[in-house]
């Protein structure tokens, strides 16, 4: 399950974040979105989807909302849309403030047949709360068979400024990390990042804290989302994003803004990577659109595709991206099984079905065969690299 990936720290991981359409679209135009977000995002080796959860959180900042707010579909019933539709399972958001908060877990799982969650809390301590808290929130998950659940992490809090502005002398969001992984979360989801500096002060404070209690860091995954606008940049400081404002120049003034987006979010990345080698917090990749616009969805599977590189190669070891034919589902091979065992020539029908047998090993022994190789020719290759 995808949630073995997430937590697994001898892999990275490499996912592609969605938003669910609107609340009361229809079945068959949900089908259809879903259809078409797979069908894109089918070129791209990724572990599995985000669907986040989207909420009005009028109290986040003091600036004005850039895009207006809408209700969405429920992120469970869309994000298990939408692993039916791909055959690849979704890490679902879930804010905790829901006083239904245990009742949606349950369905979830039982009804939506996710392994995978992601608890966010309210963006802003004021008006009135509903749902737990988030520590009960997450001691309810915990205690759901079945179910990982990771947290969000948020390097903007982890600058010193955060620190004054709390009245404490520095920034304490690694101790919220390793309060989070005592109480079972098995990963954490970064903001999308716009400015290295917090991240590697954040990934270096909590690999540190984590040699000192003896502990094994979780895995960060890195989240990048690429600007190609001013509204939209807008909207990525309203989230609460850090965005320097030299780097917002240099995009917004740009030729090309969301490819000049594109390249400073890869620096950023090789930045993070090299500062914080040998620390020893594994890192994953996702990749989203915060807006609708075409420019920046394209952009996004760019970015994975370089994000994916970089990553991979930091590791040191020979990498390849392989495709492979997704089996029908069970339901659909039962069918044709039907149909053959029902046929009126029962000795074609076995003649057929050898064939068919036959051609299907031949694919898995020529396969093989080719990955193998591959391999050998890709060591090959790497070994005169280096001499």
């Amino acid at each position: 399950p995808l949630s073995k990936r997430m937590a697994n720290p001898a892999r990275p991981v490499f996912l592609l974040g969605e938003v669910p359409p609107g609340e009361g679209t229809q079945p068959g135009k949900c089908l259809e979105i879903a259809s078409k977000f797979a069908a894109r995002s089918r070129a791209l080796a990724t572990d599995g989807f985000i669907v986040y959860d989207i909420q009005d959180e009028p109290d986040r900042s003091d600036m004005k909302r850039p895009f207006p707010f809408r209700r969405l579909m429920d992120s469970s019933k869309y994000a298990s849309l939408l692993a039916k539709t791909s055959n690849k399972p979704c890490c679902v958001y879930k804010c905790v403030a829901d006083a239904q908060f245990s009742d949606w877990i349950d369905t979830a799982v039982s009804e939506h047949g996710h392994s995978a969650v992601n608890l966010v809390g309210r963006a802003s301590s004021k008006g009135e709360y509903v749902g737990p808290a988030i520590s009960d929130a997450m001691q309810i998950v915990h205690a759901k068979k079945g179910l990982e659940f990771g947290c969000v992490c948020i390097a903007e809090r982890h600058t010193l400024e955060a620190a004054k502005a709390r009245g404490k002398d520095y920034p304490t969001e690694h101790l919220n990390m390793l309060r989070k992984q005592k109480a079972g979360a098995e990963w954490f989801i970064s903001q999308a990042v716009y400015d290295a500096e917090p991240t590697i002060r954040l990934l270096k404070d909590y690999a540190g804290s984590c040699r000192e209690q003896g502990i094994v860091p979780r895995k960060v995954i890195l989240t990048f989302a690429p600007v190609s606008r001013q509204k939209t940049m807008n909207f990525i400081k309203w989230l609460g994003v850090r965005v320097p404002e030299e780097t917002e120049s240099q995009i917004l003034n740009a030729e090309q803004p969301v490819d000049e987006s594109v390249k400073l979010l890869c620096n950023m990345l090789k930045e993070i990577l090299q500062q914080c080698s040998g620390i020893g917090v594994p890192l994953g990749i996702s990749c989203e659109s915060v807006s609708i616009y075409k420019k920046e969805i394209d952009a996004v599977h760019e970015l994975f595709r370089r994000l994916q590189d970089i990553l991979l190669t930091s590791r040191g070891t020979p990498w390849v991206v392989q495709w492979v034919e997704v089996m029908p589902p069970a339901g659909v091979a039962q069918k044709k099984i039907r149909a053959l065992t029902n046929s009126d020539d029962s000795k074609n029908d076995s003649q057929s079905k050898d064939s068919e047998l036959t051609v299907a090993l031949l694919h898995v022994f020529f396969g093989a065969a080719l990955v193998t190789l591959g391999t050998i020719l890709g060591s090959s290759l790497n070994g005169s690299r280096r001499k």
